[in-house]
């Protein structure tokens, strides 16, 4: 897909961080946007504020956990725009815990947005797609899907399925105009140690706010910015290339743990994030 002007990209996640970059990306190519994010407030600001910027935007409330909400996202793209022709689903949440010390709750709440955030998206815009013979499909995974770091159990787990079943539908969509990419951000300047914030009542009694500390003070320190990542992903759209890892930094962690793997040695065993 070389050109972007005109086209609609629906992103998840959009009211901050890498989504609300990419929007903002997709936006200044001349595409047509929906945004979607269960924060309201915070959605309705960054559709302002495009619109504001002369974009053709739909913002739309969206609980990535309900696969009827990413069927009423796709229904209300289209009743708008006529079509979509880019899909992000980039919605994630990192809280931050040793596996021990991490409630089941929250277990499923991370599996519930992190991975069926994303299943959820495939099976509502996918064969839309596939039935025009025309799209792409972006998913955010993460470093954390290539490589894991202690006291992030929950999270790379829901990453490393992300990469995985972005790799199967790669292969099982080839042939059908519909390009598919992964997402692999290292530290990126965003609000993902936080997302607690969005964490349900319901949740586990686990104590993100102070586990999560030295996580957001790295990322305050070394958070690469989401405006970079957000490039990486249009050229990754027009060039129709599968995997993105925007940070260079985190390539050469990425080799030396497949070159254990190949070579049967043991893991390094990383600093957890508390220290």
């Amino acid at each position: 897909m070389r050109d972007l002007k005109g086209k609609v990209a629906v992103v998840t996640g959009a009211a901050s961080g890498i989504g609300r970059a990419m929007a903002d990306a997709f936006a200044a190519e001349g595409a047509r946007v929906v945004l979607a994010d269960i924060e309201e407030a915070p959605l309705a600001a960054a559709g302002r504020e495009l619109e504001a910027q002369g974009a053709e935007v739909l913002a739309v409330r969206t609980d990535v956990t309900q696969s009827e909400a990413l069927v009423a996202l796709a229904d209300a793209a289209e009743s708008r725009f006529g079509t979509t022709h880019i899909v992000c689903n980039n919605a994630g949440v990192a809280p931050i815990a040793p596996m021990l010390e991490t409630a089941l709750e929250d277990w499923r709440w991370v599996f519930e947005v992190n991975l069926f955030g994303v299943v959820h998206g495939i099976q509502a815009f996918a064969q839309r797609l596939v039935d025009q013979g025309e799209g792409h499909i972006v998913n955010t995974a993460s470093s954390g899907g290539l490589i894991t770091v202690p006291g992030f159990g929950a999270y790379c787990a829901t990453k490393h399925a992300v990469v995985g079943l972005s790799e199967v539908l790669y292969q099982e969509l080839s042939g059908t105009g519909v390009g598919v990419s992964v997402l692999c951000p290292g530290l990126i300047d965003t609000k993902i140690f936080e997302s607690e914030r969005n964490r349900p009542a319901d949740g586990g009694p686990t104590d993100y706010g102070k586990i999560g500390a030295g996580a957001r003070k790295s990322i305050n320190e070394l958070g690469h910015s989401p405006k970079g990542v957000a490039q990486k992903v249009v050229e990754a759209i027009r060039e129709e290339r599968m995997h993105i890892l925007p940070n260079d930094d985190v390539v050469p962690v990425v080799e030396e743990r497949f070159r254990r793997i190949l070579a049967g040695e043991n893991p390094i065993v990383m600093p957890s994030v508390e220290e």
